[in-house]
């Protein structure tokens, strides 16, 4: 396995950051099958693991921290807060109030006294960033987090981010993690060169795009995803199923799997450090692996061009982020007798 910088952090990871989503209640039960999974992923010299408080509501967390028991000072580990933990309406978001009970919470399940990297899962329009920016930072000097990160922001959220931890002193978000892969190539107009900009590292998350490009999923054939039970529209979406039907046979040519061919792709970009996979199995983790040494020609990532032009996304995730100014129409629609011309 190659490694990479994490951004400006001069911390070295692995291409392929493993991802805990799937360890728990919402994929894998068996904590023993999860574990032993985790373990070959890092045999394998993957030395980069991510995880969050809100996977299976904790229980993700304790299974990775079964696993490195014993191997903690070989692995970045990295972690994230934000999304509900209870009900209580101050169990969630990047307040100081929260952030520090949440991360006190994940290192007590994860066993260790610090990680590696502490990010804020989404953006939280209601909390003034120099309040998040500012905990994050107490946080670092208290010594349970070496670097801090944000997940899934806007790059206009980006850039205020890094310009008031300038002006105000403060730690700077030094990753991203975005969602990324053929089908939603958008981070390539903004997020990724502001990234590039700032130094930042960027670890993307579903470059398989939810298993759409594992061939499991044809259009007009049924499938036993784990995922297709859970209604979720961009498995179905008739466009992104359409742009699968047109990779596969890229893939063929290229004498390689539609999943190795994405995951090349995701990695080939200079903007991302890391792409997150997210096994369930350990026949998922073996066929990511098998892949590992792949790499695309410039002639194959024409052909991907050609398909989905660069900064473009077929469809959208249904997990992807939309800011207040989309997702709530009184902030796009003026009042009803302010709306004409005259």
């Amino acid at each position: 396995m190659k490694y990479r910088t994490l951004g400006r952090t001069g911390i070295k990871v692995s291409p392929y950051c493993l991802g805990a989503m799937m360890f728990g209640a919402a994929g894998n039960r068996d904590h023993d099958d999860s574990v032993r999974i985790i373990h070959k992923a890092l045999d394998a010299g993957i030395n980069f693991v991510d995880t969050a408080d809100a996977y299976s509501r904790g229980e993700s967390e304790e299974i990775v921290g079964k696993a490195l028991k014993g191997r903690r000072d070989q692995v970045v580990l990295a972690t994230k807060a934000h999304l509900p933990m209870g009900d209580d309406p101050n169990q969630q978001g990047n307040s100081r109030r929260w952030l520090v009970r949440a991360l006190d919470d994940s290192l007590r399940r994860l066993g260790t006294d610090h990680v590696d990297l502490f990010q804020v899962h989404r953006p939280a329009p209601d909390t003034d960033v120099e309040e998040t920016l500012s905990a994050l930072t107490d946080l670092v000097r208290a010594g349970k987090v070496r670097a801090i990160g944000a997940s899934t922001f806007p790059a206009s959220d980006i850039v205020e981010a890094q310009w008031v931890a300038e002006r105000r002193g403060l730690e700077r978000f030094r990753t991203e993690q975005p969602p990324y892969s053929v089908l939603n190539r958008g981070i390539e107009r903004e997020v990724l060169p502001v990234c590039e900009r700032y130094g930042m590292g960027t670890m993307v998350w579903s470059p398989l795009a939810q298993g759409l490009l594992t061939g499991r999923f044809r259009k007009g054939r049924p499938t036993d995803s784990v995922r297709a039970g859970r209604g979720l529209r961009h498995l179905s979406d008739e466009r992104r199923l359409d742009t699968v039907e047109q990779l596969i046979p890229v893939a063929q040519d290229a004498g390689m799997s539609l999943t190795h061919l994405a995951m090349a792709f995701a990695i080939a970009h200079p903007g991302v450090t890391s792409a997150i996979i997210g096994p369930r199995t350990m026949e998922h983790l073996d066929d990511l692996l098998a892949g590992a040494g792949a790499a695309l020609s410039d002639e194959v990532l024409d052909r991907i061009d050609a398909i989905v032009p660069p900064g473009t996304d077929v469809g959208m995730l249904d997990m992807a982020y939309d800011p207040p100014a989309v997702g709530q129409g009184g902030l796009r629609r003026r009042l009803p007798d302010e709306r004409s011309a005259a």
